[in-house]
This record gives structure tokens, C-alpha cells and sequence, in this order.
């Protein structure tokens, strides 16, 4: 391998019985390799006694040479992994830029198999997977495990990537890739990796697997990732991922938010017929009830809460929009009443064709690809 500076980010936090013995192990690969080494600590407020240990092992250690460089940045409050990873990916210098737990569960030389693709300049990303091979190995969680794997599989689907393991701390990347994606990072704890994942996806990275060693410790032992984030997880990639998901996701999104959107429609035209309500009234006041309800879930679930209005053209688009299907709903409603003497039934049918027409619209028209922003 030719001559580079790879970096690697260690996120630290109450981690005082390994990350020694982390530091030693991530400072030996460099031991006879071409390349110059960039080790950069995030202790993020750590209550236990890391620091202490930290500076220890750094009063041991002299790298004259200039081919490792060690550096401690500090988190004066606890901000969780996600970050303490931002913090480091900002301050790197090397030309490729890889993550690595304090916590010993992987193994520091599987990054020199890592590199090779991205050295050889067949890819920008290479994923650490712990489940590409087969082979001895510790037995722990099912269920942490099992989530893991639903969580990924999740997620290539709405990033339309291949990938078997999309919550591992092993992620390589060229510096020219990262330095791009790390300044909007969002997630401070372990929704980091969805995230990450999510802007891969949408910058067209070329991305590579490369199946790594893992022995996982124990809650007793200090593992610290929850159920709890798991489900934040599932959010994330519903969050950052659902505006630019493949097309059958977008349409199972929508198939939601219309059913939804639907049902309020549905019990609203009830509701006003019950109370006595004129049928023109309830149809149109129904309607609205259920636009509104559509628009909000269309915000919060496919343009990340936020609707990317730039000129008073796109807002115009929108409203003509509304107002088209609303003529539709009612023109549907009426007809279909008067064909089947079912007001209910009548609303149902029109409602279903207000689904198909407003995805459409709103994906064709109201909010075309060239104005999402990732």
C-alpha cells in the first residue's frame, strides 16, 4: 500500500478497564504498515476514571517517529456517542477516516483489510459486517442480534443499499466523503449509524463490505446500546431516509399517510352528517379536515419535517393541488351518492381515488426530486 494517513475516531465513555488496552491495539497496526496513523479520543464527560487512565497511557507512550499521533479531545458534558463521533470526524486530518469502539468487541486490524478497496480506489465506504462469515464466536443476545439485523434490512430498504450490517461501529471512509457528510450530523447517540448510512446512500457513495472479527461483551460486562435505541433507530430511518426511498417505499409511506388521512376524512363526513350538517358542507369540511392531516403527515414523515418551499411557485403548486382533488372528492362523493344512494360508501370510493391522485401530484408535481434536499 502506498504511503497515507488513516484516521481513526475512538468515542470514550466510562470505558476505564479497556481503553488501554483499546489504544494499544488500535497504535499496533501501524507496527511495519506504509501508512502513518491518526488516533483521536472523544472522552465524552466520563465519570469513571477514563480520563485519568487516558492520560497514563499517554505519559507511556512516546511516538517520536511522527507515524502515530495520539489525540484526547474533551466533551465537558455528556452528549452520548453520536457526538463524540461528530466531534472527532470534524477534527480529523487523514485521507481515510475509520471509527473504532473503546470497548475491545473489534478487532483494530481488521481495518487493514478494510482499506484495501478504498486504496485500490474501487470504493468511498467500506462497512465492517459481523455477519459476512461464519466461524467461531461468542453467543450473547438473540435478540440484540435480531434487532440488529430487522434494523438493517430496514433500512436498505428505504437507502436501496445491499448491506448486512448497517448498525456496526466499522465504517471506513475517504476523507473527501466524510468531510462532506460530517458537519450535518444530527444524531448524539447511537442513531448515528442509521443516519450515516442514510447520507451515504443519498451521495451515491460507492460502497464496499468487508466481513471483520466481533466479540461482544455482556451488559454486566459494559455494554451500554438499548431497546430503547432501537426503536429511536427505526425512527431515523424513517427520518432521513423516507424523502428519497425507492418508489415502493415511498408508496407504502404514502399508502399510510392516505389511510390515515382517509379514515379522518371518512369519520369527519360521519360525524357532520350525524349532527345534521348539509351534505355540501360536510363533503367540502371533511375534505379539508383530511388535506390538512395529509400535509402534516407528508411533512413529518417524507421531507423531514420540513416543507422545502423555496419560491411562491412550488406553495401555488401546492394549493392548486388541494384544490384539484378537493373538486374531485366532491365531484366523486355526489356521483357516487346519487348512483348508489350510500353516502358512506360513496366517500369511501372517492377517497380512494383521492390517494392515487394525491401522490401523484405531490410527488410529481408539488414536490419533484430536484427539490428535496437530503
Amino acid at each position: 500500500m502506498p504511503d497515507f494517513l488513516l484516521s481513526l475516531i475512538i468515542p470514550c465513555y466510562n470505558e476505564e478497564r479497556t481503553i488501554a488496552d483499546c489504544l494499544t491495539r488500535v497504535s499496533s497496526i501501524a507496527d511495519g504498515a506504509s501508512f502513518s496513523l491518526e488516533i483521536i479520543v472523544v472522552n465524552d464527560a466520563s465519570t469513571d476514571n477514563s480520563r485519568a487512565v487516558l492520560r497514563q497511557w499517554l505519559s507511556e507512550h512516546n511516538f517520536d517517529s511522527g507515524k502515530i499521533t495520539v489525540r484526547v479531545l474533551e466533551h465537558e458534558q455528556n452528549r452520548g456517542k453520536g457526538a463524540a463521533l461528530k466531534t472527532g470526524l470534524l477534527h480529523t486530518t487523514g485521507d481515510y477516516v475509520g471509527i473504532q469502539d473503546a470497548d475491545n468487541e473489534y478487532d483494530p486490524r481488521d481495518y487493514i483489510t478494510m482499506l484495501e478497496p478504498l486504496v485500490e480506489g474501487k470504493a468511498d465506504v467500506v462497512y465492517g459486517s459481523r455477519y459476512l462469515k461464519s466461524g467461531t464466536r461468542r453467543v450473547l443476545y438473540f435478540w440484540h442480534t435480531w434487532m440488529n439485523k430487522r434494523l438493517t434490512a430496514v433500512s436498505n430498504m428505504f437507502t436501496n443499499l445491499d448491506i448486512t450490517d448497517m448498525e456496526t461501529c466499522y465504517k471506513l471512509f475517504t476523507s473527501g466523503v466524510i468531510k462532506k457528510i460530517a458537519p450535518a450530523l444530527k444524531e448524539e447517540r447511537f442513531g448515528f449509524e442509521p443516519e450515516i448510512t442514510a447520507k451515504v446512500a443519498q451521495g451515491k457513495c460507492r460502497v464496499y463490505e468487508c466481513a471483520i472479527s466481533y466479540n461482544p461483551r455482556s451488559y454486566e460486562e459494559g455494554k451500554k446500546i438499548g431497546w430503547r435505541d432501537g426503536v429511536h433507530a427505526l425512527y431515523c430511518i424513517l427520518h432521513y431516509s423516507a424523502h428519497t426511498a425507492p418508489l415502493p417505499m415511498q408508496i407504502l409511506l404514502y399508502l399510510f399517510i392516505g389511510t390515515v388521512s382517509m379514515i379522518v376524512n371518512m369519520v369527519c363526513f360521519a360525524i357532520a352528517i350525524q349532527i345534521g350538517i348539509g351534505l355540501t358542507q360536510a363533503v367540502l369540511g371533511a375534505f379539508a379536515l383530511a388535506a390538512l392531516c395529509n400535509y402534516l403527515l407528508c411533512v413529518a414523515i417524507l421531507f423531514q419535517h420540513k416543507a422545502y418551499w423555496n419560491t411562491a411557485g412550488e406553495l401555488f403548486l401546492y394549493i392548486l393541488s388541494v384544490s384539484f382533488m378537493g373538486g374531485i372528492d366532491y365531484g366523486a362523493t355526489l356521483g357516487l351518492i346519487t348512483l348508489t344512494g350510500h353516502p358512506v360508501w360513496a366517500k369511501f370510493f372517492a377517497s380512494v381515488l383521492g390517494f392515487a391522485g394525491n401522490f401523484l401530484l405531490r410527488k410529481l408535481l408539488v414536490f419533484p426530486k430536484r427539490n428535496r434536499t437530503p
